[in-house]
């Protein structure tokens, strides 16, 4: 049997979203095994003088926990 553990992150990039996400992601690898799956909970856009200057997304993590 497995158990897995769910964590939310929150990862941020200048370039995109996208980008965001693969950087969260990279970053959770680092610290936590067994990364299995994310669900994107939340994006959001910081703006500064009418420009968007960052991508943020909120990422809940999933893995697996070893016995």
């Amino acid at each position: 049997m497995s158990v897995a553990k769910v964590t939310e992150i929150i990862a941020s990039s200048a370039k995109g979203f996208d980008h965001a996400v693969q950087l969260g992601i990279e970053r959770a690898n680092k610290t936590l095994e067994n990364v299995k799956e994310a669900w994107i909970k939340g994006q959001k856009v910081v703006v500064e003088n009418g420009k968007i200057t960052e991508y943020r997304v909120t990422l809940r993590v999933t893995f697996l926990i070893n016995d």
